[in-house]
């Protein structure tokens, strides 16, 4: 039987090593591949990423002005609804005047009236006065009768008994003196080294005024700042307290983000440092420009309403969140308004690293924070008592007053 021969028979082992060279190849290909991805993450990493920090645990924090009344009083009118844009002044809530406005004429009359009683006490010094020298004149009188009769005693030509009487006249004029003398010194009392505007009863009457009128003006509550209100509870009339909540006014205009890095993250972080902010509403496409205002004062455990006891057996080591406030760039935010408690991601830039870590003492005396709303209010009611006090005063005194004032204009 003939064996047939394959001629491709001895070709056949010749493939593993095309197979092999091929492998080897990828294997290179691959490892090049890894070796320069390895030196542009480490060459990513030593020029750019070791210098930034980033947290997507950030939210938008804000200024939350609670409206409440300072006075007791009964809702009339509300003048701004949920998300309504308010301004600084506006009245959010009118409550029933008329109590106040009752108080306010009662304090009125009582000003008045005290002026002129006042007036009454300014008379009655210088009625005192004048009887005071009239007695006086009496006094001196008496003790010119009483001498001459004592000297005329003695030869006959007057009685000891019309002695007796003009003694006995001299001791009631000396103590017409003296009775005239005590009211008048009780009376200047009251108002010596005084004028009627300074004097105390005046003065008492004026601060009850100034109340009324603070009173009176407090009925309407007023918005203290620009801003858009919510969490509206108060209802039409619905009696209140001062001190109870009707809504909040937020400035959407002031709000800043509050990002909590990993205190591992906190080694360079310094204020003032650019900070790039993304908002979850808004997605990449807006990228907001903020810098670092303040490092926190502590973790989030640590000014929680229970913190953690660590001295306890069952401690377990947690890596803690320090809260890193970073202001916005005000155009953006007027462009790109936020909410708060919105979602936000924040990434430092922690190349420079000359700020402090802590803020230093403010030079200024200034407030941070600061509302006009309610500065003129005292101002009128100074203006109305020194009107009331003018009208109640006679014209002469009030032509003075005006001839001064004048003056000083």
């Amino acid at each position: 039987m003939t064996r047939k021969i394959n001629p491709n028979a001895h070709d056949a082992p010749a493939a593993p090593p095309a197979r092999n060279g091929k492998r080897r190849k990828a294997l290179a290909i691959l490892a090049t591949v890894v070796v320069v991805a390895g030196i542009a993450w480490t060459a990513w990493y030593l020029l750019v990423a070791r210098w930034h920090e980033s947290t997507d645990d950030a939210y938008v924090q804000g200024d939350v002005v609670t409206i409440t009344p300072q006075t007791p009083g009964t809702v009339t009118d509300i003048g701004a609804e949920e998300g309504m844009k308010v301004r600084a002044g506006q009245t959010l809530v009118q409550l029933d005047p008329n109590d106040a406005d009752v108080a306010y004429q009662q304090a009125l009359a009582n000003l008045a009236g005290t002026v002129r009683q006042v007036r009454g006490l300014y008379s009655a010094v210088d009625a005192g006065q004048a009887q005071l020298r009239a007695q006086q004149v009496a006094l001196d009188k008496a003790r010119a009768d009483v001498r001459r009769r004592e000297g005329l005693v003695a030869s006959g030509a007057v009685s000891a008994e019309e002695l007796a009487h003009a003694r006995d006249q001299l001791a009631a004029a000396q103590a017409a003196v003296a009775a005239s003398s005590g009211d008048l010194s009780r009376n200047k009392a009251l108002v010596d080294a005084t004028e009627v505007a300074s004097q105390p009863q005046v003065q008492a009457a004026a601060a009850q005024l100034r109340r009324a009128y603070l009173d009176k003006q407090r009925s309407a509550i007023l918005a203290p700042i620009d801003g858009f209100t919510a969490k509206r509870t108060v209802q039409l009339g619905q009696r209140v307290q001062p001190g109870t909540p009707l809504m909040t006014v937020v400035p959407l205009d002031q709000v800043w983000i509050e990002a909590n890095f990993k205190e591992t993250q906190l080694a360079h972080m310094r204020i003032g440092q650019p900070v790039k902010l993304h908002a979850d509403i808004y997605g990449d496409a807006v990228e907001y420009d903020g810098r670092i205002a303040s490092l926190g004062m502590g973790t989030g455990s640590a000014f929680s309403l229970l913190p953690a006891q660590n001295a306890s057996g069952n401690w377990i080591k947690i890596v803690q969140r320090v809260p890193v406030r970073i202001e916005i760039d005000g155009r953006q935010l007027a462009e790109h308004p936020l909410r708060l408690g919105l979602s936000m991601h924040a990434d430092v830039s922690v190349r420079d690293q000359d700020g402090p870590v802590l803020s230093e003492a403010r030079d200024t005396t200034a407030p941070v924070l600061s509302t006009r709303t309610y500065a003129n209010q005292l101002a009128e009611a100074d203006a109305l008592i020194e009107q009331v006090i003018k009208d109640n005063l006679p014209r002469s005194a009030r032509a003075a007053r005006g001839d001064q004032a004048a003056g000083q204009g």
